[in-house]
This record gives C-alpha cells, sequence and structure tokens, in this order.
C-alpha cells in the first residue's frame, strides 16, 4: 500500500512538471522588431552653440546727437540709408545757433578792445595791474564762449563722419531734440563682428581663437554662411539677457552679413579621437538620465544606463555605460523592454554624425 502511495506521487510530480513545461511552452518570448547597429568609435567634436546678431565694429561706428536743445527742421536721410563722409543727415533750426554765434563773436570783440585798453593803462600807471589781468581772463571766457558758438552752429546741421549705412534714425520733422538723445546713428558696414550671448556654464568652455561656423537665423539650418574665431569674452554676466557676450571676429562671409542680422553660431571647444558615438534615437529617457538597450548575441536587449558627454543634431557621445563594438538598438528603442527578442527585419544601419553640442 506504502509504494502505491508513492508511486502516485511521483506521478503527479512529473504530470506537474510537464505542466510547467507545456504552459511555458505555451507562452513565447516577447519579440519585436528594432534597428540594430554596432556601436561605433570615431572622431567626435564638441560645440557650443549660441544665438546673437550681426554688430558693427567698436570705433567704426558714430551716434549723433543736438549740441544743444533745439527743434529738427530738416531730415536728409532715412534708416537704411548708404552715406558718404561729410553728407548732411538732420538740420536742427538755424536762427539760435547763428544769433548765438554772433553774440559771441560781438562779445569777443568787445572784450578784445576792453583787455588792450586795460593793459595800456596799467602798463602807463593809471590803473592797478590787476585791472588788466581781469579784462585778460574775460577776454580768455570771451574767446571760449566763441569757439563753443561756432562749434554749436556746425553742429546744427550733423553730418557724417564716415562713409557707412544709417543704423537708426530718432529724427522726427519738427520735433525737439536734446544733447542726450541720439539722433541718428551710421555704422561701417564692411567693418563688422558677430556678438553671441553665451550662459556662463558655457562661456566657461569657450576660450578665445575657438574657431565658429555662424548660420543664418535662430538654429543651424542648412549650411553655415560665415565663419570666424572668438575674440573676447566678457568677463561680465549682461543684466538685461543674463548672458555672457562673446564678440567673433568675422574671418570669411562677411558680404553677405547685414547689420542687425540674427545668426546662430555654433563653437568648437574641443575635438574627441575614438569617442563612442550612437545615433540620438538610441538614447530612451530615464528620469534624469537616459539608457540604450544592448543586444546580445542571442538577439535579446538589455537595458543600459549611459552617460552622455555630448550630442550633435544626430548623435551623441557616450562617455561611461558603453563599449565601441557592442550592438544597440537605435530605431525602435521606445518599443523595447528587458529581455526583448529583437528581430531586425534586414534594416539597414546608419552611421551618427559627430559635430556635437553640450547636453
Amino acid at each position: 500500500m506504502k509504494r502505491q502511495l508513492m508511486l502516485a506521487a511521483a506521478t503527479i510530480a512529473i504530470g506537474a512538471c510537464a505542466k510547467k513545461a507545456d504552459d511555458a511552452a505555451e507562452k513565447p518570448q516577447a519579440v519585436v522588431s528594432a534597428q540594430v547597429a554596432p556601436v561605433a568609435a570615431e572622431r567626435f567634436t564638441e560645440t557650443v552653440d549660441a544665438v546673437g546678431v550681426v554688430s558693427p565694429r567698436a570705433g567704426h561706428i558714430a551716434s549723433l546727437a543736438a549740441p544743444s536743445p533745439t527743434r529738427v527742421s530738416k531730415v536728409y536721410v532715412s534708416f537704411g540709408a548708404h552715406v558718404k563722409a561729410g553728407d548732411p543727415l538732420v538740420e536742427f533750426e538755424q536762427p539760435a545757433f547763428d544769433a548765438a554765434a554772433k553774440g559771441a563773436d560781438a562779445t569777443l570783440a568787445a572784450a578784445e578792445k576792453a583787455s588792450e585798453r586795460t593793459q595800456r593803462l596799467a602798463d602807463a600807471g593809471v590803473i592797478p595791474r590787476k585791472d588788466a589781468e581781469a579784462a585778460a581772463s574775460d577776454l580768455g571766457a570771451a574767446r571760449l564762449n566763441a569757439v563753443n558758438a561756432k562749434r554749436s552752429r556746425e553742429l546744427s546741421t550733423l553730418r557724417s563722419p564716415i562713409d557707412g549705412v544709417v543704423t537708426r534714425m530718432n529724427a522726427v520733422l519738427g520735433a525737439s531734440a536734446d544733447p542726450t538723445q541720439v539722433m541718428v546713428e551710421v555704422a561701417d558696414p564692411s567693418a563688422i563682428d558677430a556678438l553671441l550671448t553665451l550662459s556662463p556654464t558655457d562661456a566657461s568652455r569657450v576660450k578665445i581663437g575657438d574657431q565658429v561656423a555662424l548660420h543664418a537665423g535662430a538654429a543651424a539650418s542648412g549650411a553655415a554662411i560665415a565663419s570666424g574665431r572668438i575674440a573676447d569674452i566678457s568677463a561680465a554676466v549682461d543684466t538685461s539677457s543674463r548672458g555672457v557676450p562673446a564678440r567673433i571676429e568675422i574671418t570669411s562671409g562677411a558680404g553677405v552679413l547685414r547689420i542687425g542680422q540674427t545668426l546662430f553660431g555654433r563653437i568648437v571647444v574641443a575635438e574627441h579621437d575614438h569617442a563612442v558615438v550612437v545615433p540620438l534615437e538610441a538614447l530612451v529617457p530615464t528620469g534624469e538620465g537616459f539608457k540604450v538597450f544592448v543586444v546580445d548575441e542571442k538577439g535579446v536587449a538589455e537595458s543600459r544606463p549611459v552617460k552622455i558627454g555630448g550630442r550633435s543634431d544626430h548623435g551623441a557621445w557616450i562617455t561611461d555605460g558603453l563599449k565601441a563594438g557592442e550592438n544597440i538598438v537605435t530605431q525602435g528603442a521606445y518599443g523595447v523592454d528587458d529581455s526583448t527578442k529583437v528581430e531586425t527585419g534586414g534594416a539597414k544601419d546608419e552611421k551618427p554624425a559627430t559635430a556635437a553640442k553640450k547636453p
């Protein structure tokens, strides 16, 4: 009887194992179709991106204002006009300047006669020497007033001091003008720089002499239209933009740029040989970081956290978590889980790009 019970228990155990095997066979491993590619080790260019504008170079821009409170009587040019040195730009009401110049000349003539007379009398001992000295002082003040009045009359018509383009025009016919208000600005379009605004963090990574590719607009769309080098980096943060201005000396393509044009600059800050590079589509966000799916020789995917050192428009530089030569899921990574069987389906792999920017 005991032997029969043992045989029955063994039979039940064997049946249970067989059932589990059958259940496992009935539940196949998850399979997804995705693109798999080996991780590349190649040269990676690390860059910093910034947006800025084309600006006149210091010493090649002139800002002009009224010499004294007055009104605008004539406007000769408009915004964007090309002008030559000496061309009239804005004229102010003339009667007040003419009267001031004539009055100063008359005062000067009287002061000269008075100084001459008192000097003669002082030499003859008729009047004290101090009276002659006072007259000489009055003469000096009169000459200064005459010079200032003459200069104000000359500046009553604003003329361009350089060949260039009118980049600002605030003069309105009949409107009042003040010495603190810039009426017109002229800049030389052949002497221009690019001013890029960097974040304080990026500014610490950039150095004078770094090469810069300049693109039209606020993004790197299409090929670069000009190039240059970092000529100067501000030591202070701009209070309005909260960024750090960097001046770019344009070395090629300046002829296609216009003052005030928006530019996108890509600054090369480092070159890395034999860097581990993966396509951007291979990266899967995981909270504060990223992961990739590594595929073993059996085609089974395993998630692996990675650290990104930089990225470009198409590729990312991996500094930790991945080795060159390992196979990873590229396109279709968002549909993959751990232990998933990956079928490539004959998809062609693409090599990631290597021009980089900070993540």
